[in-house]
């Protein structure tokens, strides 16, 4: 077993990598126990080299794109809770487009029972989870992929979704300022959502916790350009009372009614 400032190291080079990092897949990869790992990242913390959060630590401050494999796995229940939130209030029988994201997809997950929808999405997971649903047709923006997660970006995909008009949109975001700043990485992604939210009538921001405590350089949209926005905890108090300002229904699915 490597000496703790070795190990520490490693743990570095972890989080430079992905951004954040999960005890028990530290533990697995170092063969170290999970209370090892713990000691050791609340070491890195405390010299200001990392910021824990539930289940592991992320870089502080970071601007920098979580993995797609480690936001997988991160908060799937919260974010199962918040998929089923938005699916529940879409009707049957209506169109709906949805973008890229690991608590989008959840929400594509909580679709499969809907009957006879209309599914846009630059989501190839998305497009790939609702074949086996009962949806009237299901649309694949076109594009250039990603490689990293399947989203289909760019002003190709731009032009491709400008073409339709939806009921309903369900986009995710990386992250949320307090003020109402809804935030990503990329601008070609960011492009698509911007798209997206245009052409459609009822707009549904879906986000967890953790998107409060994240930042990103480029804005998707203002808070007040939705009509729900749907998380797992209840935002901060500053959020809450733009929300109230601008008319937003704020959904909590755990801790709370909605708003």
């Amino acid at each position: 077993m490597p000496a703790t400032t070795d190990r520490q190291t490693l743990i570095l080079s972890h989080l430079m990598r992905d951004g954040q990092v999960l005890v028990d897949d530290l533990a697995a990869a170092l063969d170290v126990t999970t209370q090892t790992i713990r000691r050791d990242l609340t070491a890195l913390c405390q010299s200001g080299q990392a910021v824990r959060v539930h289940g592991g630590a992320r870089v502080p401050g970071s601007i920098a794109n979580v993995g797609y494999d480690v936001r997988q796995r991160t908060f799937s229940a919260e974010k199962a809770a918040i998929g089923s939130a938005a699916a529940a209030l879409i009707p049957d029988a209506c169109s709906v487009m949805i973008n890229i994201g690991t608590t989008t997809e959840h929400a594509a997950r909580a679709l499969v029972a809907h009957r006879d929808l209309v599914v846009i999405s630059n989501n190839i997971n998305v497009i790939n989870l609702l074949m086996t649903s009962r949806a009237r047709e299901l649309i694949l923006a076109g594009g250039a992929v990603r490689p990293s997660d399947g989203a289909i970006v760019g002003e190709d995909a731009v032009g491709f979704i400008e073409r339709y008009k939806a009921d309903y949109a369900i986009i995710g975001a990386s992250a949320i300022d307090t003020d109402g700043a809804v935030l990503d990485f990329d601008a070609r992604e960011v492009s698509v959502a911007r798209a997206i939210l245009r052409n459609a009538r009822c707009k549904i921001l879906i986000a967890d916790h953790t998107k409060f405590a994240a930042t990103a350089p480029v804005r998707i949209c203002d808070l007040s350009e939705v009509d729900h926005f749907i998380t797992d905890t209840p935002p901060p108090p500053g959020f809450a009372a733009h929300a109230l300002e601008v008319g937003v229904k704020i959904h909590v699915t755990e801790n709370g009614p909605t708003i």
